[in-house]
């Protein structure tokens, strides 16, 4: 059965795209912690992060210093952080939060809620800013 991210990939869910290549994609977070809250996953659907391919992962982590930029670019943080967690959802990603402590990337705190305007005018601000 394919992941929600691998329906994502294939366009039969909607997400908010940052960035896309032809090995991974950049979508906005809809349960975020923070504005600009970005998943970056590999279209190959790969259940654990640590079972990607070497070269496919150091890929992945160049695509997400790209996203990681523009993100920095377009929203007010200190940093944006990197996490891996791996247990939501079968499809290896990586989360890339706007932050300003090491607090904001606590999962238990409750998440943002944006409308789908804002959501639309946060992707497409920080999309514009992404350098592929």
């Amino acid at each position: 059965m394919s992941s929600i991210f691998s329906k994502i990939v294939a366009g039969e869910i909607p997400s908010y795209k940052i960035a896309e290549d032809d090995k991974f994609l950049a979508f906005l977070d809809i349960n975020p912690l923070a504005k600009g809250h970005t998943l970056v996953i590999p279209k190959e659907e790969i259940d654990y992060l640590f079972d990607v391919r070497d070269d496919l992962l150091q890929d992945m982590i160049v695509f997400s210093k790209k996203v990681a930029k523009a993100i920095d670019a377009e929203i007010p943080c200190e940093r944006v952080g990197m996490t891996v967690i791996g247990l939501e959802v079968p499809h290896a990603h990586i989360h890339l939060i706007p932050i300003n402590s090491i607090y904001d990337m606590d999962f238990k705190q409750p998440k943002k809620s944006f409308t789908e305007e804002e959501f639309k005018a946060t992707a497409k601000a920080i999309s514009e800013k992404v350098s592929l």
